[in-house]
């Protein structure tokens, strides 16, 4: 209450309200400020350059180079490390322990660069060394899992019933050394079960545990925070990521160890409302150990490719959406075309695969293009190039111009189809003149689902799938193609342990070839289904009927085929 100057009334005071929380954040601030500029002052007094950690980088490799216990003990970490030369911070300078460890750093043949830090900068960076504890029995870049220990694993990793049992278990514990194995676990049973990816993804409630099994995203397990936390900085320590770098994508790679083989991972890592989002691409090398007749392609398409492949020049453009195995069947044909008097040298974004006796190079997305390095491996003197992808202009014309100058070059475009290649080049802008002698075959594909042989069950055909699977094949020139009978066909089998009935994924494919009559039609730049129209006369399956014929072959199901392929609208 206040008295009024005019008269004697007693006046109200209404209360403020006061904002704990915002006062104590404003309060911190300006002591993180106080802190940071009082270290400023002390880095000129004692000749050191000034920074603050908790904005900076810490490098993993740099940060081992001093034991946590030392580190604590004399106030200092190593930050960053470029060669020889060494960021040291460090927040006493009269800290009787630091110049023993500095000497012992010199001694190693390093250059030291001293830098001046506040306690809080410090402290943030010597938390990191908590990061380093989920590396125990790995090294960077190098996932270890013995043989014995994977063996046990796919015993116990059979579906994601059985993954989501355990980790109910090991995450109940509450014991720290079975948590850091988790990630252990996830790897473990992606392996065993065959996923392509592994999916990692905060959400407001909880960490979303996804793996894409034939080629399908299921979920697979729900994490709390903490131990989102803990598979994060493992898998960041591992990729030989950023591990305080949180607001940006990140990109890595690491190898699994698996019984003397070598399987790749690759990282994405993108910022997101709740968190960082991880995919880890996993890339097992015995997928290229497949032939073409396991990959599902028609033996009359295949006899073709093979002849056209080992032209002296041309070129095979093979055509998808991503995840349709366009790399793994380029580099089929590189494997087939491997011989010690050939020369093959690769362009690709990234190297997925490592194929021995093969020249692989990456694009960097600066100096070193698909543009730039086809310039380049043009000098390499190669027999045969490939181009991960014909992405602009520019590569158009460079590749085209390879193929038309005694090479044969492989690459791939984004389109929906085989006749889809031509029309796409020319919006590229390059020359449909060009066409005739430069391209060789025209490729495209899709990956579907196949039945699992011990489940699978047969019936009849409905009247509406049978007249939908003869609209698909009235189209076919060669009557050796036309099936003899269209009465049954099979359904998947699912169970309550989450197999779905599908077991493993099989290719689909079309392809044009050029001829003379293609290639002074393709001169006038025709629409797409025009050309799909006169490639029909080749005589050769199209993507659908190429599915057709598996699923009456009982590999897959007619479900399945009009999942990944565009069939007639019959029923």
């Amino acid at each position: 209450m206040r008295t009024s100057p005019h008269a004697n009334v007693m006046i109200p005071v209404m209360p403020t309200h006061f904002d704990t929380d915002a006062e104590d954040a404003k309060l911190a601030g300006l002591r993180e400020k106080e802190e940071e500029d009082l270290a400023r002052i002390l880095s000129s007094k004692y000749g050191l350059t000034y920074t603050d950690l908790s904005v900076i980088p810490v490098n993993v490799d740099a940060l081992r180079l001093i034991s946590e216990e030392k580190a604590r003990e004399g106030e200092t970490v190593v930050f960053n490390k470029t060669g020889k030369k060494l960021s040291v911070a460090l927040h006493s300078p009269q800290n009787p322990a630091l110049p023993a460890m500095y000497a012992e750093l010199e001694n190693r043949g390093f250059i030291l660069d001293k830098y001046l830090v506040s306690a809080r900068s410090l402290k943030r960076a010597l938390d990191r060394y908590a990061d380093l504890s989920y590396a125990h029995v790995s090294t960077e870049g190098v996932f270890d899992i013995s043989g014995e220990d994977l063996s046990q694993l796919k015993k116990d990793f059979h579906t994601l019933v059985d993954l989501r049992a355990h980790l109910d278990e090991v995450l109940s514990s509450k014991k720290t050394a079975q948590i850091s194995r988790v990630f252990e676990d996830v790897v473990a049973a992606a392996l065993s079960m065959d996923a392509s990816d592994i999916h990692i993804e905060p959400e407001e409630h909880g960490v979303r545990l996804r793996l894409r099994l034939d080629g399908m995203l299921q979920d697979a397990y729900t994490f709390e925070a903490k131990t989102y936390h803990s598979i994060s900085s493992r898998i960041k320590l591992l990729s030989g990521l950023k591990l305080n770098v949180e607001n940006r994508a990140q990109d890595g790679r690491f190898t699994i160890a698996v019984q003397g083989s070598e399987i790749e991972v690759r990282t994405s890592i993108i910022p997101g409302n709740y968190g960082e989002s991880f995919v880890l691409r996993i890339l097992d090398p015995s997928t290229l150990t497949r032939t073409f007749e396991e990959m599902g392609v028609h033996t009359k398409l295949l006899a073709r490719l093979r002849e056209e492949i080992k032209r002296p020049n041309g070129m095979l453009l093979t055509t998808g959406p991503t995840g349709s195995g366009k790399t793994t069947t380029l580099y089929t044909f590189l494997r087939e075309l491997h011989t010690p008097e050939t020369k093959i040298v690769t362009i690709e974004d990234p190297i997925e695969y490592h194929l021995k006796g093969i020249v692989q190079t990456q694009t960097n997305g600066q100096d070193y293009t698909f543009a730039s390095g086809l310039r380049s491996v043009l000098r390499q003197d190669p027999d045969v190039i490939l181009v991960g992808e014909i992405r602009d202009k520019e590569v158009a014309d460079v590749a085209l111009q390879a193929a038309l100058t005694g090479h044969f070059v492989f690459s791939t475009l984004h389109t929906n189809n085989a006749a889809g290649t031509f029309p796409r080049l020319v919006d590229l802008g390059a020359d449909p003149k060009l066409f005739a002698s430069a391209v060789s075959v025209a490729m495209a594909q899709r990956l579907m689902r196949t039945l699992d042989p011990a489940t699978k069950k047969a019936r009849p055909t409905t009247e509406e799938e049978k007249k939908l699977m003869q609209e698909v094949m009235s189209t076919l020139t060669d009557p050796s193609l036309i099936p003899t009978s269209y009465d049954t066909v099979y359904d998947a089998v699912a169970d309550e342990n989450g197999n779905t009935g599908y077991k493993g994924r099989l290719g689909v494919h079309e392809a044009i070839f050029m001829d003379d009559e293609l290639g002074t039609f393709l001169r006038d730049n025709p629409a797409e289904s025009d050309i799909a129209r006169h490639a029909l006369r080749q005589g050769y399956l199209t993507m659908a009927q190429d599915g057709v014929l598996k699923v009456l072959a009982g590999q897959t199901t007619l479900e399945e085929l009009t999942r990944v392929v565009d069939l007639p609208r019959v029923i």
